[in-house]
């Protein structure tokens, strides 16, 4: 059984994953510093970088999908089992 989307993940779903998470990390770091220096041109690049790393997060769902759909389709389910009476 499969455990997480992680343990079952294909190489690139998991560098998408990656990505997501740098680049939306990068981007609040960035909006961060610019807030505190008062330099808008610096937030609303952040705004755009954070905005990167929710459609790399979005590409990662399409990857996640097609990995699953490709694996149930080589297992498919089981019929259910009867449980103990």
């Amino acid at each position: 059984m499969i455990n997480t989307p992680w343990d079952a993940g294909s190489p690139l779903y998991k560098k998408v994953v990656i990505a997501s998470m740098a680049l939306s990390g990068v981007g609040i770091v960035l909006a961060l510093v610019g807030a505190n220096i008062g330099n808008r041109g610096l937030m609303y690049t952040a705004v755009g970088i954070i905005f990167a790393g929710l459609l790399t997060h979005m590409v990662g769902l399409v990857v996640r999908t097609r990995d699953m759909k490709a694996y149930r389709k080589q297992n498919p389910p089981q019929g259910r089992q009867p449980g103990p009476k």
